[in-house]
């Protein structure tokens, strides 16, 4: 579904552009704030609804300058304590930090504060679905990665690996 979205974000970005340029030709204004508050809106959406299907299939960023050598078994213990000890936590705490602001938004009815601009209190609330799907997923891992530490060879793996 992403896909569909980050089409339609090249799209209305595309026409943003050229709105903008043949407007200034014909002298009529043919794109709107709205459009480019779509545009940013539709990035929100891929990169936050994103990062746990990117998380699932480990296409997430990642340092291997030495974890590329490790095994299997060492793998998934870094792994797991990156799940547990940094992701969870900080999902947590953008939620904590950030349910104020949320509610806050959706009790104002929060819009944009340029001229045809669209609601934000929609998308702000984006941020903490995001962050569950991301502890959701989260969790899921470091419950994968901890079976795999526990039920590895451990004794071949480290004397393979000495």
């Amino acid at each position: 579904m992403s896909y569909w979205l980050v089409l339609f974000m090249v799209i209305v970005g595309v026409w943003n552009v050229l709105g903008r340029y043949i407007g200034r030709f014909i002298g009529r204004n043919l794109t709107s704030n709205a459009l480019i508050e779509i545009q940013w809106y539709l990035f929100d959406l891929v990169f936050l609804l994103g990062a746990a299907y990117a998380f699932k299939h480990n296409e997430h960023v990642r340092v291997d300058i030495f974890y590329k050598d490790l095994s299997p078994r060492r793998k998934a213990l870094i792994n797991f304590l990156g799940s547990v000890m940094f992701l969870i936590p900080f999902c947590g705490l953008i939620i904590y930090y950030s349910w104020g602001t949320i509610l806050n938004s959706w009790s104002i009815l929060e819009i944009s504060p340029d001229p045809g601009g669209l609601p934000r209190y929609p998308i702000k609330s984006v941020i903490i679905i995001s962050m569950a799907l991301l502890i959701l997923q989260g969790i899921s891992e470091a419950i994968k990665n901890w079976y795999i530490f526990r039920n590895s060879d451990a004794n071949q793996e480290d004397s393979n690996e000495l």
